[in-house]
């Protein structure tokens, strides 16, 4: 079965920069869209980035221009680089990949890992 699993995560001072990474396993072919997603406390669970297998990405307003999606499809992977960090970006960052097929889209999930910028 297909599972995901997310590193990168930790403490970082506001400003300063971490890197996301995604493995994706059990997989027989390349995700058809992939993303990360956010969900800090008390919050609902966001879109931060989305990217097509053909490599095009999308940003939510809150982290355009300083968080940048790639995906690696001969290695599986897809990365999030976080730049200039904000406090506001504490969360736990999910990583999420989607396959279609005729019966229909199915989407797989990693654990999260967390995030905190401090002030």
């Amino acid at each position: 079965q297909v599972q995901l699993e997310e590193s990168g995560g930790g403490v970082v001072q506001a400003g300063g920069s971490l890197r996301l990474s995604c493995t994706i396993s059990g997989n027989k072919i390349s995700a058809d869209a992939m993303g990360w997603y956010r969900q800090a406390p008390g919050k609902q669970r966001e879109l931060v980035a989305p990217i097509a297998g053909g490599g095009v990405a999308n940003y939510a307003d809150s982290v355009q221009g300083r968080f940048t999606i790639s995906r690696d499809n001969a290695k599986n992977t897809v990365s999030l680089q976080m730049n200039s960090l904000k406090p506001e970006d504490t969360a736990v960052y999910y990583c999420n990949a989607e396959f279609r097929a005729t019966i229909g889209q199915f989407d797989y999930w990693g654990q999260g890992t967390q995030v905190t910028v401090s002030e």
